[in-house]
């Protein structure tokens, strides 16, 4: 009975080594990797993902950087209000404009600026370029203010796209 035992337990590991090496064989010739098609899969999906999201993100950075301009009007134009404080009421003419702000005039005694924090420039807009500056302003509503403005995305004056201080705020 042990001989038996013996024998069916030699044939099943000879049965096992032969599976092994089957195996073993089969997947020799298969290659480690992907396929064209699952590559193919995969760039198609990033693709789609992409297709998606990206718009969003140009759309956002357009937005922020027409906030950022706002904010740089609204920061220029409590500039001017110092000033014209500093100067009883008045305003900067249009020529020297904003300047003033940083760097007196010659012979001005009032002035008590720089009146921009932490600045030996003028601010630009989000794309590069000077704000333009009017006084007296021809759009203000109400009161005697400056027209302050940037050219916006296009970079193209008198245009939709212009941002400025006296059209309301989006």
């Amino acid at each position: 009975m042990q001989r038996v035992h013996r024998m069916e337990h030699q044939v099943e590991q000879v049965q096992r080594q032969r599976l092994s090496q089957a195996r073993a064989a089969q997947s020799k010739g298969r290659r480690a990797g992907f396929t064209l098609l699952e590559v193919l899969l995969v760039l198609a999906i990033l693709g789609v993902i992409a297709a998606m999201v990206v718009p969003q993100l140009l759309g956002r950075q357009k937005q922020a950087n027409i906030d950022a301009s706002r904010f740089s009007i609204a920061s220029l134009e409590s500039a001017l209000d110092n000033y014209a404080v500093d100067h009883d009421g008045e305003y900067p003419q249009t020529n020297p404009g904003l300047e003033v702000l940083i760097v007196p005039q010659q012979n001005d005694p009032k002035w008590r600026g720089p009146y921009l924090k932490n600045s030996n420039d003028l601010p630009k807009d989000a794309w590069g370029n000077p704000f333009q500056y009017e006084y007296p302003g021809k759009n203000q509503r109400v009161g005697d203010k400056a027209d302050i403005w940037s050219w916006g995305p296009d970079k193209t004056n008198g245009t939709a796209d212009d941002i400025n201080n006296w059209t309301v705020k989006q």
